[in-house]
């Protein structure tokens, strides 16, 4: 099996990686990484630097928070542009600016690197379950060769096109997802300044045309208060200026994206930004 570099061991990054242990790649990570030392316990091999780590793999997979920290992985001092050799497969399966994507896709070609651009869905439930969606671009023979890496971490993989094109997808799964959790957040604030039982309504509601994963998931968050981090405000914020900077470019007038996104920008002003993106309601809850 493929030696794999998995750099980025956050909330959604560690089980990953863990799930490639799993599936029985041999995997190795960056020691300084705060969850390294799980990560060698399960038997990963750990590397001081993305340079040397890059010298020694065959597949690089990066899982980091934002377009910055993936170019300097990629491209700062000891980096893995510094290590990498001619018919590595690069993965980043963050979540960026597609025309970062791109970018990143460019310097691999010019090392013999074949790159795909592989950002996730699925929060950190699906991380831990490897039940992950995956929209991948990319050419089709660096998707066929890294399909058996994405199904021991996802379970809906499609290869959505050229370089970028992931990373467009998942921008617009984002769109989606923040504009549902508003939906439920006032609707559940509503629900509740009216004296009608959550936990009733959002059985009602299931079994209608509102059902969705959100108002299942983080409907329930709502009821129990449980507002731990599987995914941050403050991330979320960011993947929704990403959405908004490709609104711009192609010259699609984004309103409901452009209002969550206020949204959020406020509940981090509030101090929530930590807080799972279900939190938004707590906002809801201030001014009501």
């Amino acid at each position: 099996m493929e030696q794999i570099g998995f750099i980025g061991l956050g909330i959604m990054g560690k089980p990953m990686a863990l799930n490639l242990i799993k599936a029985g790649y041999p995997v190795s990570v960056l020691e300084s990484s705060h969850a390294a030392g799980v990560l060698t316990e399960a038997g990963a091999k750990a590397f001081s630097n993305s340079k040397e780590l890059a010298k020694e793999v065959d597949v690089v997979i990066t899982m980091l928070p934002d377009s910055p920290e993936v170019e300097e992985v990629v491209s700062g001092q000891n980096g893995v542009l510094e290590g990498i050799q001619s018919g590595t497969l690069f993965i980043d399966m963050s979540t960026i600016s597609p025309s970062v994507a791109v970018k990143v896709h460019g310097l691999m070609q010019e090392k013999d690197v074949e790159a795909l651009d592989a950002p996730v869905s699925g929060g950190q439930v699906g991380a831990e379950n490897a039940a992950l969606s995956i929209m991948v671009g990319g050419s089709e023979e660096a998707f066929n060769r890294a399909l058996p890496i994405f199904q021991a971490m996802g379970k809906n993989i499609v290869r959505m096109g050229e370089p970028g094109t992931g990373q467009t997808t998942k921008a617009c799964n984002q769109m989606i997802v923040g504009m549902t959790i508003q939906a439920v957040g006032e609707a559940f604030t509503l629900a509740s300044k009216a004296g009608v039982d959550l936990a009733r309504m959002r059985e009602a509601l299931l079994g209608g045309f509102a059902q969705s994963r959100i108002l299942d998931l983080h409907g329930q968050r709502l009821i129990d208060r449980n507002f731990q981090p599987g995914f941050k405000i403050k991330l979320h914020k960011k993947d929704m200026g990403i959405a908004l900077d490709a609104g711009k470019e192609h010259d699609v007038d984004l309103k409901g994206t452009a209002l969550v996104a206020d949204q959020m920008k406020a509940a981090i002003e509030q101090g929530y930004g930590e807080k799972d993106h279900s939190a938004l309601v707590l906002l809801l809850e201030d001014k009501a």
